[in-house]
């Protein structure tokens, strides 16, 4: 029997103005109603994972940053795996060597090192995905942009970063050409302590080979006295590959998902914008006679 439901947000969890659905609220509380424990597995750092569950009512535990970060229910860290200076630092020259603009997440704040343009470029880039609109000036009146630059600063180098002494949980690094995408990552696969994956088709994240979805989110489940059989994972991008294709007892790609995410997954439900985690759950109640 599921005891565990354990989802990404962006693209599952979330429709595509990345907030729950009512039906989605619905139902997950419906599930931790019955004694389900409810999980978000997310690309999301801490204050960003935070913003789309305000005044949902929902009760979870958090595992962020792609792996780097848990939190239980009662939001206090659990375990930490992050980045050391001197390897941001070497991952950081070999990577502005593509691209301007890479960002620094930390569990309270993202980095961009360069300019205020630069980072501003690096943003829009970023948020473009999410809208219609590729317009830069229609870009700058979203919620989205406004929200991200709440939560993002400007530095100048690299030194500055480590002056901050902030603990870097992840590296991202946005961009349209997707065979230079290709380049970086095989590039950066020839190294032994790094993880790279992908939350959207324009972009790359760099953790510690050890903060992985999948990994981090067997660890901790077991830690809790769960077994992997009474774990559903949902999720729709290829940095939750690494959960999809573990033996979990239900492993759920989005409609929406990634081909690559569905060749690996034991079932396929419908997308974000049909509600698709609503309605595996619903599914799910009703087939132990609990919905």
């Amino acid at each position: 029997m599921i005891k565990v439901i354990a989802s990404d947000m962006d693209g599952t969890l979330l429709n595509n103005n990345h907030v729950f659905s009512a039906k989605t609220i619905e139902s997950l509380k419906k599930a931790c109603e019955k004694g389900i424990r409810f999980m978000v597995v997310t690309g999301r750092n801490y204050i960003s994972a935070l913003h789309p569950l305000e005044g949902t009512g929902l009760v979870c535990d958090y595992i962020l940053s792609s792996g780097a970060e848990i939190r239980n229910s009662k939001k206090e860290v659990q375990m930490s795996i992050t980045l050391t200076f001197d390897e941001c630092e070497h991952l950081y020259y070999k990577l502005k060597k593509y691209v301007p603009g890479v960002m620094f997440c930390s569990e309270q704040m993202n980095y961009i090192l360069g300019t205020f343009e630069e980072a501003d470029n690096a943003l829009l880039d970023y948020i473009k995905f999410f809208h219609d609109t590729k317009d830069r000036d229609e870009l700058r009146k979203t919620a989205l942009y406004k929200e991200m630059w709440s939560r993002t600063k400007a530095l100048p180098n690299f030194e500055d970063l480590r002056d901050n002494n902030v603990p870097i949980s992840k590296m991202f690094l946005v961009s349209d050409d997707w065979k230079l995408l290709l380049e970086i990552k095989k590039e950066l696969e020839k190294e032994e302590n790094y993880a790279v994956s992908s939350s959207f088709k324009n972009n790359l994240e760099i953790t510690h080979i050890k903060a992985q979805k999948g990994p981090i989110l067997k660890q901790y489940i077991e830690s809790l006295g769960y077994t992997m059989d009474e774990v559903m994972v949902l999720g729709d991008s290829l940095n939750d590959c690494s959960m999809l294709e573990m033996d979990f007892g239900a492993t759920i790609a989005m409609a929406n998902a990634d081909e690559e995410i569905k060749k690996v997954a034991k079932y396929i439900t419908k997308s974000n914008e049909e509600d698709g985690v609503a309605y595996v759950i619903d599914e799910m109640l009703k087939m132990y006679g609990i919905g």
